[in-house]
């Protein structure tokens, strides 16, 4: 399998990864390292795989485990996809507004230095909705945050994308709806909120540090930071679908990457200011260093649920809206049914790719036989359907680590070579 241009330019004979993490020793977030190395090792026979054959012409396909990493672009959208199908299904089938809360730009390097920020951002811009909706409607609205650090340029912007439900659950347990939010209000209040939660958790030294930052985003910003919620067209459950999609998707997509030639890579990207597609070409080294920028913190969670959707209120909200629908014959929530997560053949099939379990040379239906996992750095079989499926997949294991060890040794030539090659270089002055 071809790899994708996102590895290619991490991992390929340039070895660029391997020369940033040496040059930058020390400097790397821990959690960095591991969501690039799961990347490396995503869909990679070596780390195991399931054995599946076809009932027809025994043809033999081997599916390789993927990494379910924070970073990899193969994993993350098609996490993004089923996510965004789940939440159509499990909120409420009422309109939602997509609103959106930036910050200046000067402050977006406070956040980059003190990473602990992004999570009171998040849960101060979801309570001043939450505030507004409860002053002004007397209801409590569901909200879902989504946090992204990233600019159109791969630069560090972070802002929060919220889905907030047009109304909310007042105290009797009835739904109400209301369709209005005061964006020139908000946007005071949110630059009010965001200078003292900046100031409230910055020690001494820091606040001292970052006054000047503080005092200029106040004084050029007299209207406030930008907040927006466009009105949201067509059906719900497409809309719900489709803010979902937007709240997780990753830094990048592969299809904004347009061209790599071993030193430099460039992307396309939409300037907001004239809402012109444009292009830009950074080193590899700059590109790396920002597009891991944005993996986020150990267990940092960038999606979070607020108000009738947060994990206290929501089983007792539904409950009480349930009972309240059925008296006034307005549905807003749909009949309960269990949702579960797609399978990978189902995911497939859904995008409209062919059946990946229908054999492309028979048409006949491929066989689950078996599967191969890691194990402290073994591969192990895990289960074997058969002895014939035993023995082939104890070959292929005999197979991987052979060609493992032929790797290792052709690398650690080549780096013998390129190290002797150095060593008789003549001095240039």
């Amino acid at each position: 399998m071809k790899p994708n241009i996102l590895k290619r330019i991490f991992f390929d004979h340039h070895r660029h990864w391997e020369a940033f993490r040496k040059k930058y020793q020390g400097q790397i977030r821990p959690i960095v390292i591991k969501e690039v190395e799961k990347f490396k090792d995503c869909g990679n026979l070596k780390k195991g795989f399931k054995l599946l054959v076809c009932e027809g012409c025994h043809d033999v396909r081997k599916v390789p485990f993927r990494c379910k990493g924070r970073f990899c672009t193969t994993c993350s959208i098609g996490e993004s996809e089923e996510w965004s199908r789940l939440l159509a299904e499990d909120v409420l089938q009422v309109n939602h507004r997509h609103v959106i809360f930036t910050i200046d730009e000067g402050l977006r390097d406070v956040f980059l230095l003190h990473r602990h920020l992004l999570k009171p951002l998040m849960d101060e811009a979801a309570r001043l909705i939450k505030n507004f909706f409860q002053k002004k409607a007397k209801v409590t609205p569901g909200i879902i945050a989504g946090l992204h650090t990233f600019g159109s340029q791969l630069n560090f912007n972070p802002h929060v994308h919220m889905l907030v439900s047009m109304g909310g659950i007042t105290r009797k347990g009835e739904w109400k709806s209301y369709d209005f939010i005061p964006f020139k209000m908000l946007r005071k209040q949110w630059q009010t909120v965001v200078l003292k939660l900046i100031r409230k958790h910055l020690t001494a030294k820091e606040k001292e540090n970052v006054q000047p930052l503080l005092q200029k985003a106040y004084l050029q910003n007299g209207e406030g930071f930008y907040v927006h919620a466009p009105r949201q067209r067509g059906h719900v459950k497409e809309q719900l679908r489709y803010i979902g999609r937007y709240i997780r998707r990753p830094a990048i997509g592969l299809n904004r990457i347009e061209d790599y030639d071993g030193h430099n890579v460039t992307f396309t990207y939409k300037d907001k200011r004239d809402n012109q597609e444009k292009r830009l070409t950074l080193s590899v080294e700059a590109f790396i260093a920002r597009l891991i920028r944005h993996i986020p913190d150990e267990q940092f969670k960038t999606i979070r649920h607020y108000g009738m959707y947060s994990r206290k209120n929501k089983k007792l909200s539904k409950k009480l809206l349930m009972a309240w629908q059925k008296v006034t014959k307005r549905w807003v929530i749909k009949v309960n049914k269990v949702l579960r997560r797609r399978t990978w053949r189902e995911r497939t099939i859904a995008t409209g790719n062919k059946d990946p379990h229908i054999c492309p040379k028979c048409g006949n239906y491929y066989e689950y036989k078996g599967e191969v996992c890691l194990e402290e750095g073994r591969l192990v079989i895990k289960v074997a359907l058969g002895r014939t499926a035993r023995e082939y997949l104890e070959e292929e294991i005999r197979y991987l680590n052979q060609k493992t060890t032929q790797i290792g040794q052709k690398e650690n030539r080549a780096k013998n070579k390129q190290k002797n090659r150095t060593i008789f270089l003549p001095i240039v002055s």
